[in-house]
């Protein structure tokens, strides 16, 4: 695992970090800059969705509509990974992160309309007793496509179990433990009933759920932000300056304690992106596909915004940590990001982070009931429903209980392939999707 773990961090160096940047560009260019032009219609669809925007299909239990899917997708990006990850970001990359992390948002955004895009036409059109969609659908259609599917359910399967369940778990009990002393045999016990009651209530529970939680974790985080901001209004012309030249020019932290170069800014930036947004990885695709939807431009315009969302949150949270003066102080993950909003909140801060740690963790776990099952699915072709239900609590209670560092570097493996897949498909279907948008958008 040690030796897998090292090669992924070789390779999400320089190698994936063309990579994604030659596909991004690739889609930006080919479709006209499509994240741009249709922005602002991805904003009206997603504040006003349509009245035809009904439910359109069985899998398993009631489908979703586009603006849960768009809800459900929100849930699993904006979760600790924006929490700890950006701020990890700013510690390991140096302020200059902040600036990548955007940078990758915008190219992402096309990408995650050209995933959510293909999968809802090859949803439509493929004849299933279930509703599929996602890159287990598209893949199918590139060279190697059986072995590439499976090895994309595979993956993403384990990502659900790892990212998804048992690492938000662990995060959870760790935090509330540090903030409440809460057992973490407790927590576990807790969360493990309340997946199980998530589980077993089907598609509109889950949804239920996550239409609760994200709008009130959006509204805490930017109420909580923009309080920080104004507080430190004096700095925000330097912080923001600050960022935009070391992404270009590192800046060292604590007198040179810790050496930032532009590669690293560059990397903690683009997986950051990727794991926040989840634009690359398929699994909005998925997300979608659950929706039996006919409406293949206006679904994927309104996963593009979700993708701007994610990084607008991520962008924001760096701005906070840079402008409090707090990234110099050594600290890492959560700690740093409770200690910027310890400036204006006092100690009341990190109550503050543990408690959206708390809410962000199982608002992902709860959206990732979705694509675990979906996966699972696609690998059993629809048996053994409750193999996955028990599989997913199982994961939730191991990991509110045990140290998850082999697990993150397995998170981290699994990723890796994910995006290689998917965008290796997406960049290979790039002439499929020219043409059908050439003629959808005239059609639109």
């Amino acid at each position: 695992m040690n030796v897998l773990i090292a090669y992924v961090q070789w390779f999400i160096g320089w190698p994936l970090i063309a990579y994604v940047a030659m596909v991004g560009l690739a889609y930006t260019i080919a479709l006209r800059a499509i994240q741009f032009r249709y922005f602002f219609y991805s904003c009206y669809i997603t504040l006003f969705p349509s009245e035809h925007q009904d439910k359109s299909g069985k899998i398993g239990g009631p489908a979703t509509t586009p603006i849960q899917a768009f809800i459900n997708t929100l849930s699993t990006g904006v979760g600790n990974g924006s929490l700890a990850g950006m701020a990890t970001a700013i510690h390991a990359g140096g302020p200059g992160a902040a600036f990548w992390v955007l940078a990758f948002g915008v190219l992402l955004m096309a990408v995650r309309f050209v995933e959510v895009y293909i999968s809802v036409i090859y949803a439509a059109k493929t004849d299933r007793p279930m509703l599929l969609g996602g890159p287990m659908l598209y893949l199918k259609s590139v060279p190697g496509g059986k072995v590439l599917s499976f090895v994309y359910a595979i993956s993403c399967l384990c990502l659900g179990l790892t990212l998804g369940s048992c690492m938000q778990a662990n995060s959870i009990a760790v935090s509330a433990y540090a903030t409440w002393g809460t057992s973490t045999y407790i927590t576990s016990a807790l969360l493990t009933l309340f997946i199980l009651y998530v589980l077993c209530g089907g598609s509109d529970r889950v949804s239920q759920v996550t239409s609760k939680l994200v709008p009130f974790n959006l509204a805490i985080f930017f109420l909580a932000s923009f309080s920080l901001l104004i507080y430190h209004w004096s700095g925000l012309f330097e912080a923001m300056r600050l960022i935009f030249v070391s992404a270009f020019n590192p800046v060292s932290a604590i007198g040179g304690m810790l050496g930032f170069s532009v590669q690293q800014a560059i990397r903690l930036g683009m997986t950051r992106s990727v794991m926040a947004t989840e634009s690359g990885l398929g699994t909005a695709a998925i997300l979608f596909g659950f929706t039996g939807s006919n409406a293949a431009i206006r679904d994927a315009c309104m996963s593009m915004l979700s993708t701007f969302i994610s990084s607008l949150i991520c962008f924001m949270l760096a701005v906070c940590i840079v402008v409090s003066g707090v990234w110099t102080t050594g600290l890492d993950s959560t700690a740093l990001t409770g200690a910027a909003f310890n400036t204006v909140f006092c100690s009341f801060g990190g109550y503050l982070v543990s408690f959206l740690s708390l809410s962000f963790g199982v608002s992902v776990m709860v959206g990732y009931v979705y694509i675990t099952r979906a996966t699972w699915m696609f690998l059993t072709g629809g048996r053994f429903i409750y193999g996955i239900t028990i599989l997913y609590a199982a994961s939730v209670a191991i990991g509110a209980l045990v140290k998850v560092g082999v697990v993150w570097g397995a998170a981290e493996i699994v990723t890796a392939i994910m995006l290689c897949i998917n965008l290796f498909g997406l960049l290979w279907l790039l002439p499929e999707v020219i043409q059908r948008l050439t003629y959808d958008e005239k059609r639109l």
